[in-house]
C-alpha cells in the first residue's frame, strides 16, 4: 500500500477501536473531563466526527467564518456535532469512521489527531490502548518539527533531548527527556500525562 493508504488505513482502524472502547461506556461516563481542557468526553467525540467530516475547501470556508480563530472554529464545530445523547453521538461518529476528509495539513495530522484525540478520552476514562508505535513514531516526529502555532511541539521539542523508550527514535539535544512514544506524543502537545510517565532531568522543563 502506499504510504497515504497506511495512514487512512491506522485512522480508521483507530477510530474503529474507539468505537468498541465506548459502545459500553455508562453514561454518566460521556461527562468526564478529558485531557482537552474544557472538553468532556463527550466534546471530544464530537470534535473528532467534525474532523473526520472536514475537507480541505470546507477548512477554508469555516476559518473565514470564524475570523482565523481556530478555538472559536473547534467549537463551533463540536456544538454543531455533539448530540444531546451521547448514543447519537457515537452512532454519528461510526457513520464517518471510514471516511477520508481532511483539512488542508500534512496527512501525518491525521495521525496526531487519533492517537491524541483517543488518549483525552480513553485515560480520564481509565482504558487503556496499546497504540501502533511506528505510526505513533511518525505522529511525534511531526509534531517535534512544527510550531505551536500549527497545533505542534517544535518549541517545546527544541529546549530538550527525546529518548523513545519504545521505539529506536531520538529527536533533539539538551535536558534529556524518556518515555514511550505516545507520552512524548501527549508532551509535545501540551497534554498532562502520568506522574513517572516521563524520567530524565528535562521531564519537569
Amino acid at each position: 500500500m502506499s504510504s497515504k493508504s497506511v495512514v487512512w488505513s491506522v485512522v480508521h482502524d483507530e477510530r474503529q477501536a474507539l468505537i468498541r472502547d465506548l459502545e459500553t461506556l455508562a453514561p454518566a461516563g460521556w461527562a468526564t473531563p478529558s485531557l482537552c481542557a474544557g472538553w468532556t468526553v463527550h466534546d471530544v467525540l464530537a470534535h473528532m466526527i467534525d474532523v473526520a467530516t472536514t475537507t480541505r475547501l470546507g477548512f477554508v470556508r469555516r476559518m473565514i467564518a470564524a475570523g482565523g480563530d481556530f478555538d472559536r472554529d473547534n467549537q463551533t464545530g463540536v456544538d454543531r456535532e455533539r448530540a444531546e445523547d451521547p448514543a447519537e453521538t457515537l452512532a454519528r461518529f461510526r457513520g464517518v469512521a471510514g471516511r477520508t476528509a481532511t483539512p488542508p495539513a500534512p496527512l501525518a495530522t491525521r495521525l496526531v489527531e487519533e492517537f491524541a484525540h483517543g488518549e483525552d478520552i480513553r485515560r480520564p476514562l481509565g482504558l487503556r490502548r496499546d497504540y501502533p508505535v511506528e505510526h505513533v513514531v511518525t505522529a511525534l516526529g511531526y509534531l517535534a518539527k512544527t510550531s505551536q502555532k500549527w497545533g505542534g511541539g517544535k518549541e517545546r521539542a527544541q529546549r530538550v533531548r527525546l529518548v523513545v523508550t519504545d521505539a529506536d527514535m531520538v529527536i533533539g539535544t539538551g535536558p534529556e527527556v524518556r518515555g514511550t512514544a505516545i507520552g512524548l506524543v501527549l508532551m509535545l502537545s501540551g497534554r498532562q500525562v502520568g506522574a513517572g510517565e516521563l524520567t530524565g532531568p528535562g521531564a519537569e522543563m
